[in-house]
């Protein structure tokens, strides 16, 4: 099965973690957001883009498994995929990894289209699937 797979880096900071030196758990859904939002521009179709054609993408439901702490001044590779073509809503899958690549957190985002003069969901924009189509492809 083919999917689209999108990799960026985060260096954990002094402010994203508690009293131990280990992130805040608040602050992995803020991961997922830069993970997507880099993804999409990584496609060329900034989520900018998507909101200046009237469509935003609320947050629907989120997943997330806690394996081990990410630390103080670690590098974070963030991978988002997404596997499933896109309908009226879009599924993100993540993973989380430090510098020695092992497997910190894992998520999953579901987001919904939604218009934004209405507030009623849509489907995903053609522009999207067009970019998605050939990772999606089998």
């Amino acid at each position: 099965m083919r999917f689209f797979q999108h990799e960026h880096t985060y260096r954990v900071c002094y402010a994203d973690t508690d009293q131990m030196g280990y992130m805040y758990y608040g602050n992995y859904a803020r991961l997922y957001e830069i993970g997507r939002v880099e993804a999409l521009r990584s496609l060329g179709f900034p989520y900018k883009k998507l909101e200046e054609s009237g469509i935003m993408m609320p947050v629907y439901e989120m997943k997330t498994r806690y394996l081990k702490p990410a630390r103080y001044d670690e590098v974070i590779t963030i991978r988002t995929s997404i596997k499933q073509r896109p309908a009226a809503r879009i599924v993100f899958y993540f993973e989380l990894m430090n510098q020695e690549g092992v497997l910190l957190n894992t998520g999953e985002v579901t987001l919904v289209f939604v218009n934004m003069q209405t507030n009623r969901p849509v489907l995903a924009p053609a522009e999207l699937l067009v970019r998605l189509q050939p990772s999606l492809s089998e």
